[in-house]
């Protein structure tokens, strides 16, 4: 299933690719998303502790929002993050792919969304099946309240567009 929409938003285009978004928000978005990467990472890490595929992920992501590592290392980790997940437990698949799309953020912004939305899928599959919707709920605010100020209604104007594309994660 595609996260990324159709048609895309310009203001998650980057102002040289012809969106309105700056570098200074980008970056901001990218930090967001590997924010909500890192907070599932352990239920990756627990099925898989010798992997660090997605934790080395969430550093390239680190060191491109630092102008350490250009766009394309970033973009190339991304397949390895999401591969760390294939034939894991849905948590640790999931956590994987949330490390993935965070990275990714360099590349599209708009992967942002993917990073939050695999974390709450990885949250809600982390926990016996009576718990699901409680996890997925409070990691929903947990990543809400760690939203840059000046990107708040950006992104959650965006978890609403494309919340039916993201498995209905983001509706309250």
């Amino acid at each position: 299933m595609p996260i990324l929409p159709k048609v895309r938003d310009p203001r998650l285009i980057t102002i040289h690719r012809g969106g309105s978004l700056t570098d200074e928000h980008h970056h901001l978005l990218a930090q967001w998303a590997l924010q909500c990467a890192e907070h599932v990472l352990h239920l990756f890490e627990r099925e898989a502790p010798q992997d660090s595929r997605p934790r080395d992920a969430i550093g390239i992501g680190r060191s491109w929002i630092r102008g350490e590592v250009p766009m394309t290392v970033a973009h190339d980790t991304a397949f390895t993050a999401n591969a760390a997940g294939r034939g894991l437990p849905d948590a640790a698949k999931f956590a994987a792919l949330s490390a993935g799309q965070a990275v990714a953020v360099a590349h599209v912004a708009a992967h942002d969304l993917g990073a939050a939305a695999y974390a709450i899928r990885a949250a809600g599959a982390g926990v016996a099946p009576a718990d699901a919707d409680r996890a997925r709920a409070d990691e929903r605010q947990w990543q809400r309240d760690r939203i840059p100020a000046e990107l708040r209604e950006l992104v959650l104007e965006d978890q609403r567009a494309r919340s039916s594309i993201c498995w209905n994660v983001f509706d309250d």
